[in-house]
């Protein structure tokens, strides 16, 4: 990347502060651009689903996995949890969504309680593990919420097999103005597809790992034993392991990450797979060079700009996220190390510019939060509007569920020094209220970005990119006044 006219910003930027030039191109295709990350993880587009337990579980890991990117489960949730979601997206399918399931005899009330787990909006009702009908919420409209679904249940459906091809499944969907079907493998349910579902299985490829299952990473700490934990999770198939605190540049990090990375090795002796290490939080070329050396593979990069998060308000710490990222890339890329840009992501231009500035991935975390697949419990305010509940990593609430078993006095002395916010609503946004509908505005952002730079990879957009320094009525006057964006 270099900055526009060869101009050398006298302060440290962050994404508002920056614009991008177009460049000569021949790339003539957002389809012609490879999203392929260079971070060693598999993924086929560059986001990750931040660590947060308002964010991230096994629902968002499946869907985004689905298409190309990873998520990374908290390192606050028990190990046995965090060992059947993984358990679970390892044995999803890598192209239909996993289908929500009743038998005949459950309750509509129930039902109606299951269907924003998922964005497609139904339930399946199975027998001896084949789909005898269908049941979405307008079915369930009007009728007594102790009646039983095969009451109500749709049996005017049409069922799909694995393997179809992705146009004649739209074709077959949109010939009966249906927007759902069950995909079967052998009479058995394998899961769901949806017009959308074919579209997108065109668009992107899964990310999997060697045996063909959907990746996802998991978080631990740098408190307690650090090296017992990693081998569990290590042991789960996990694809990335992450060593995350927000301080990563201090003392506790350096002894803990060497113990990780031995652990690693060892995995890697035994199993033939090397399973990279990312890292963090730091915002400074020597934190990132600190980290390298003591095994990270990926260094992620942000304190402070999470939209969570307190840190800047409550200490003056951290560092506008743009020159944060430029700075820790330099030095990783020069140690054959990569970064992920970790937060401050409030649009898919703040992705591109991340990504032009050095960053291998970018991680998301409350701008997911508002989505079918966050892990929280869906709900509706008195305005009629649907959100869920986020919280950040560091607020009272986080700290009460990671101290869950220190004692009282140590416990309340703790919740005294929290930097984050407990409970924001995050409202989905009706024109997309899933995940995927998020990513597919993202990645044609980036994807488009890059055909300005004349780019067809993650390297050739940082590469070429030229990015200008702007003033605050710069970026006002990109904001369109009427939309979503």
């Amino acid at each position: 990347m270099q900055f526009l006219n060869d101009q050398q910003p006298p302060y440290d930027l962050t994404y508002n502060d920056v614009f991008m030039v177009p460049g000569r191109s021949d790339v003539a295709s957002r389809f012609d651009v490879d999203l392929t990350t260079p971070d060693g993880i598999g993924t086929t587009i560059p986001l990750v689903v931040a660590n947060m337990t308002a964010i991230s579980g096994r629902r968002m890991a499946e869907t985004v996995a689905r298409r190309g990117g990873i998520a990374v489960l908290p390192q606050d949730i028990p190990l046995d949890i965090v060992r059947k979601a993984v358990t679970r997206v390892k044995a999803a399918h890598t192209v239909y969504d996993t289908p929500v399931t009743v038998d005949p005899t459950t309750t509509i009330g129930e039902a109606l309680s299951l269907m924003p787990k998922r964005s497609h909006g139904a339930v399946v009702v199975v027998e001896n593990g084949k789909p005898i009908g269908v049941v979405t919420e307008r079915d369930g409209a009007e009728v007594d919420r102790f009646a039983q679904v095969r009451e109500v249940m749709s049996t005017d459906m049409i069922t799909l097999n694995v393997g179809d091809d992705p146009q004649s499944i739209f074709n077959a969907l949109a010939e009966r103005h249906m927007d759902f079907a069950p995909v079967l493998d052998g009479g058995q349910l394998a899961g769901v597809a949806t017009r959308k579902n074919a579209l997108r299985s065109t668009i992107y490829q899964p990310a999997v790992d060697p045996q063909g299952r959907l990746v996802v990473g998991a978080a631990v700490g740098i408190n307690g034993d650090v090296a017992g934990k990693a081998t569990e999770l290590l042991a789960m198939d996990i694809d990335v392991l992450v060593v995350d605190t927000a301080h990563g540049h201090q003392e506790k990090m350096m002894e803990s990450l060497p113990l990780v990375r031995d652990v690693r090795d060892a995995y890697a002796d035994k199993t033939g797979r090397r399973i990279p290490i990312a890292a963090g939080n730091v915002v400074s070329a020597r934190g990132a060079a600190d980290l390298v050396q003591r095994g990270a593979d990926i260094v992620k990069v942000g304190v402070g700009p999470g939209a969570m998060c307190t840190t800047r308000m409550m200490t003056g710490v951290g560092r506008p996220q743009f020159s944060a990222i430029l700075e820790c890339a330099t030095e990783a890329r020069g140690l054959g190390a990569a970064v992920w840009a970790d937060g401050g992501v409030r649009y898919p231009r703040d992705v591109a510019l991340a990504l032009a500035a050095g960053a291998a991935s970018v991680m998301i975390g409350s701008w997911f939060a508002g989505t079918y697949e966050s892990p929280g419990d869906l709900k509706t305010g008195s305005d009629g509007r649907a959100y869920k509940e986020s919280f950040g990593m560091a607020s009272a609430r986080a700290v009460s569920n990671r101290t869950r078993e220190v004692a009282g006095f140590e416990r309340a002395r703790m919740a005294l020094f929290e930097e984050g916010i407990s409970s924001s609503r995050m409202y989905l946004d009706p024109e997309r209220p899933g995940v995927e509908d998020l990513i597919d505005a993202i990645i044609a952002g980036v994807r488009s970005s890059a055909t300005y730079a004349g780019a067809r990879t993650i390297a050739e957009f940082n590469e070429l990119a030229t990015v200008g320094v702007q003033s605050a009525a710069g970026y006002e006057e990109g904001r369109p006044l009427h939309a979503s964006w």
